[in-house]
């Protein structure tokens, strides 16, 4: 079945279990300010001001550009679709009153950005089709409702997101063939990105490679610093597979020559960082809010005499890298309510974190997992031992 279709299904099953009557997705020019449900819920690029109006009553109508509308209808997710040619105010208006919404949601959130598509311009707009009317006073954040939307994955995305972790792990083992000590950051990464097109994907991110401690881990691009024997090497890379995203980090220790074995601290570092992620995976079940699973991450990692990591435990995954709604974190402001967010039956999460090493580099693995009643269900291979190269 039509994957956007079934998730508009989803959509209106949702609005009923939240007592919200209209979900309203309004946009322009998708392909320079794409809102993020436009692509989950619509499915097609558009240019002119476009409403798809998403009702508890399940009569989906998509109110477009009249050269945008071949696409919509041919797709046949939306029940209605009006085109327009001039202007599209008065046709909004009008389809609102029409509904009589008593909730109306948009895409506006204060801590999610896959829930903050709408643009203020655009908001704007709608507040002046929508003047003397009932209707602004009506309007709520659309962010639970795109949680559930995003989060709740169903088999088909569950299956693409572990055809790109899949991928992904086959890209690092495939390029463990053509690393040698002397290569740079970024011939690494290229090497990376060659191989998931050979495989039939593309790069869901910028690659990351860490050759040993020369450079910080994060979000940096890959330099000119070389890869040496006594460094570790880190990459956190993953690929797009049919629209659907993977995240995984993997590592590898170039031995020195008089080194038949890695340094203790090495082998302890990554031991610890292997077993905290066996542990914390049990913990990805329904119901469980993700700052539980943190903490318990974060604490075992200060028992063992570590520092704490800097950022949160895990992320959703799906259509984007970073899918909004749910995280896997401490209650930092920066993350606002996410981590206090219950995780549900489906929902597809990274789990990651890393120990920094001076000397050797970090310490970094991250992993894919669906959430289920017995934990986390990892979606590719993991990486369990250390490579020496």
């Amino acid at each position: 079945m039509d994957l956007t279709k079934l998730k508009i299904e989803q959509a209106v099953d949702i609005l009923d279990e939240l007592d919200i009557d209209l979900w309203l997705i309004f946009c322009r020019e998708t392909d320079m300010m794409a809102d993020p449900a436009h692509d989950l819920m619509v499915g097609h690029k558009v240019v002119w001001q476009s409403a798809f109006f998403i009702p508890r009553n399940g009569e989906t109508t998509a109110l477009v550009g009249n050269y945008d509308s071949a696409d919509i209808e041919r797709a046949g997710r939306f029940r209605h679709v009006i085109p327009y040619v001039e202007d599209c105010g008065r046709e909004i208006r009008d389809k609102i009153i029409e509904f009589d919404p008593k909730t109306m949601a948009l895409n506006f959130s204060l801590d999610d950005p896959a829930s903050d598509g709408l643009t203020y311009g655009m908001y704007q707009k709608l507040m002046s089709y929508l003047q003397g009317t009932p209707y602004p006073e009506r309007i709520v954040s659309a962010e639970k409702l795109m949680s559930l939307v995003r989060g709740r994955k169903t088999r088909d995305e569950i299956t693409r997101i572990s055809a790109a972790a899949i991928c992904a792990s086959d890209c690092w083992h495939k390029t463990l063939e053509d690393i040698v000590p002397g290569m740079t950051e970024q011939e690494i990464a290229r090497l990376l990105e060659t191989n998931i097109r050979r495989l039939g994907g593309t790069t869901a991110f910028d690659t990351i490679v860490n050759a040993g401690d020369k450079t910080e881990p994060g979000h940096g691009h890959p330099t000119t610093a070389i890869v040496e024997p006594g460094d570790l090497l880190h990459v956190d890379f993953g690929a797009r597979i049919n629209g659907y995203c993977s995240d995984i980090q993997r590592l590898a220790y170039f031995l020195r020559k008089n080194e038949s074995a890695p340094p203790d601290e090495l082998i302890e570092a990554f031991t610890t960082v292997r077993e905290i992620i066996d542990e914390a995976a049990k913990l990805y079940k329904p119901g469980v809010p993700g700052y539980e699973i943190d903490t318990v991450a974060r604490e075992r990692l200060v028992e063992r005499g570590y520092p704490e990591y800097q950022h949160a435990l895990g992320h959703q995954i799906g259509r984007s890298v970073h899918d909004g709604a749910a995280i896997v974190g401490p209650k930092w402001e920066r993350y606002g309510t996410t981590p206090t967010i219950p995780l549900e039956e489906g929902n597809v999460f990274t789990i990651e974190f890393g120990i920094a090493l001076p000397g050797i580099g970090y310490v970094g693995l991250e992993e894919d997992l669906a959430v289920t009643e017995n934990g986390g269900r990892f979606l590719c291979p993991r990486q369990t031992e250390l490579i020496l190269l």
